[in-house]
């Protein structure tokens, strides 16, 4: 038995009250109720947040000798309509920018692996300016929630080794929450150390960070040590 075996739980809408909405996002009120092996929990309201395109793919581009990872500016307005009056700990500023990695959102046809790909591509395209074929990328890890009491979106983490100097101009997607980004490609130790400190407080641009040094540390052990790269390939 795994220690995170999950307990059976299922969850039942006793009652849908959303309204029509034509937004970018829905916000889904509903009337819920926990169902469990032997017994039911009391209805409760609860509301969550759907959108068209549910996933999204998180891109780690990196380039080697040194080792560094690109990561760009996005407006987050959310961040300067923070109510000061309800934050556990004062903020110390109202700045909407933070640097994550580049992003993008799934489109309803982009299926599988194939597809996680190809967005990903696109993504790079047009956030970065830099033109890979989608067979360029690979998966970090497995896809993680971001939000998961609020959203059902996950986010697929996906890596790609690139020359930072073929980079043209990013056509971006016209939205002003784009306008006037900055790309820039730290050090990798340098981007670690900027988790650690607060400078990165993007929790999936960390997340990638990680994952991107622990695929290189792994990679470098396989380069200096053969016999563990053909035992795993023996496994």
């Amino acid at each position: 038995m795994s220690e995170l075996e999950r307990p059976a739980v299922a969850i039942d809408v006793v009652e849908d009250r959303s309204t029509n909405d034509a937004g970018f996002l829905r916000v889904r009120r509903l009337l819920l109720r926990n169902r469990y092996a032997d017994t039911t929990s009391r209805d409760y309201p609860y509301d969550c947040v759907e959108r068209a395109a549910i996933d999204a793919v998180g891109i780690v581009l990196y380039a080697r000798s040194p080792d560094r990872v690109c990561v760009r500016s996005a407006i987050r307005p959310p961040l300067s309509l923070r109510p000061s009056y309800a934050l556990p700990i004062a903020a110390t500023s109202a700045d909407p920018t933070l640097f994550e990695i580049p992003a993008g959102l799934v489109e309803p046809d982009e299926h599988g692996e194939e597809g996680l790909r190809a967005c990903a591509a696109r993504e790079t395209k047009e956030e970065v300016g830099l033109e890979l074929s989608a067979d360029a990328f690979f998966r970090l890890g497995p896809g993680i929630f971001l939000s998961p009491g609020l959203s059902a979106e996950k986010l697929y983490v996906l890596a790609a080794e690139a020359d930072p100097e073929s980079a043209g101009t990013p056509s971006l997607d016209g939205s002003p929450v784009e306008e006037g980004a900055i790309v820039k490609w730290l050090v990798l130790d340098d981007a670690l150390d900027a988790c650690r400190s607060g400078a990165i407080e993007d929790a999936k641009t960390e997340v990638a960070i990680r994952r991107l040094a622990e695929h290189l540390a792994a990679d470098e052990g396989r380069a200096t040590d053969p016999g563990a790269s053909e035992a795993v390939e023996a496994e």
